[in-house]
């Protein structure tokens, strides 16, 4: 009887189960995996526990044509992949010549000395078939068993992502792979139930043999266009025409686009620059802005100003103001976004104030509240919103708005668009 499962994944570590770590990984390994159109069947997560591992590891073998392990690949006694798997393919661990030589190679380009825990990652079951690892020191191996191929990962995201090309053509060839032709869209603004409500409601002109995915993150979700057959090429094509007909002004770019690269080119294009006066972002959306490769071409200089006596000092904010309207509010974030561009001599800037939490907030200005002004010297606005959730949340989505905000005026987009409509402050 066939398998009934292409791929299972068998994820490993204490840390995953206590909550200390977010597994991410397994969706890298999936999301690999789908390019080749094949699909991750079962997963199973569990802590560094011999019995519970071994337990897993036959199950899964005994359910899939390939199993992948990731994690427990490291120098530590809590590392037990390599003794695991040994173990229930009935083999012995052994040194394995070629993982001895990648570890002294490794160690050589970083001035270390190879010491006996490093060693232990070149103990690996006999017969065991090297994965090359082109960033860590720890080899991934790859082994039958039970009928199954294991084939195992450390458990360091980026070192995973670099042994992905590898991994995924070993299973390709093991289970067969078909080729997907994925267009990926980076959206902003706007959630994937009202997009597929958009599409829902021109499904006669939607083209055929395509199928839109989505994949939601903060603050950005990506959206997919498939299809399965080079010559649906031109219909994928048109499914993205239309998505831009329905949804143009939130589409950001294709592929790992971030707001700040989509802002970055409308700078470009109109040949502008960018300043940043900040307050309860602490800077993180000059972060973002010079995150991008090339933000220098843009940007020259941020503030920010977290304090009164800074805004004051830094920026030019009339104390006056401050004492009259308090730090957030809409004649301090004006002023701000004015001293900004006078020092910077930048075209177009944002300026925000707010509260951020968790303490902090009154009944007129309750946590969450943020003005936020952005602009030109001769064409600005400000608003008043109020965005609700963590710390955390408060700051990526008033950072990602700002930058959204001025990315709007300078192509020339509807300024206010529908999704601000949730955070205005409306007062009772």
């Amino acid at each position: 009887m066939s398998k009934r499962v292409q791929v299972a994944l068998l994820l490993t570590g204490n840390e995953l189960m206590s909550g200390d770590t977010v597994d991410s990984n397994s969706s890298r390994i999936a999301h690999a995996l789908a390019a080749h159109k094949i699909g991750v069947g079962k997963k199973i997560t569990v802590g560094d526990d011999p019995q519970l591992l071994s337990d897993s590891l036959i199950e899964l073998c005994a359910n899939a044509e390939v199993v992948i392990i990731n994690g427990g690949l490291g120098p530590t006694e809590d590392d037990l992949t390599a003794d695991i798997v040994a173990d229930v393919a009935g083999k012995a661990l052994v040194d394995h010549p070629k993982a001895i030589e990648h570890l002294e190679a490794w160690c050589e380009r970083r001035g270390l000395d190879l010491n006996p825990s490093n060693l232990k990652q070149a103990l690996l079951p006999d017969g065991a078939d090297l994965v090359a690892n082109p960033i860590g020191s720890a080899v991934g191996f790859a082994l039958e068993v039970n009928g199954a191929l294991v084939m195992t990962t450390p458990g360091v995201p980026v070192e995973l992502t670099a042994m992905l090309p590898e991994i995924c053509d070993r299973v390709a060839t093991r289970v067969g792979a078909g080729t997907a032709f994925i267009r990926r869209l980076q959206i902003f603004g706007i959630g994937e139930s009202t997009i597929q409500e958009l599409v829902n409601a021109r499904s006669d002109d939607w083209p055929e043999g395509v199928t839109l995915g989505f994949r939601s993150g903060l603050p950005q979700l990506e959206l997919k266009l498939q299809v399965d057959d080079a010559a649906l090429l031109d219909n994928r094509d048109d499914a993205e025409t239309l998505l831009n007909e329905l949804i143009g002004d939130h589409i950001l770019g294709n592929d790992d686009d971030q707001l700040a690269m989509a802002f970055q080119r409308a700078l470009l294009e109109k040949k502008m620059s960018v300043t940043t006066a900040e307050s309860c972002t602490g800077g993180l959306i000059a972060s973002l802005i010079t995150r991008e490769a090339g933000s220098s071409q843009v940007f020259g200089s941020g503030f920010v100003t977290y304090s009164n006596t800074a805004k004051n000092s830094v920026l030019g904010v009339p104390e006056a103001t401050l004492i009259k309207h308090g730090a957030v509010s809409e004649p301090v974030v004006l002023a701000m976004l004015s001293g900004a561009l006078e020092k910077s001599g930048a075209t177009i800037g944002i300026a925000v104030s707010g509260i951020a939490g968790p303490g902090g907030g009154s009944d007129d200005k309750p946590v969450g509240t943020v003005w936020m002004a952005w602009g030109t010297k001769d064409s600005h606005r400000a608003i008043r919103l109020q965005i609700p959730g963590s710390r955390e949340r408060f700051q990526i989505l008033v950072a990602a708005i700002g930058l959204d905000t001025m990315r709007r005026q300078v192509l020339d987009l509807p300024a206010i668009p529908h999704y601000i409509q949730r955070f205005i402050h409306r007062p009772s």
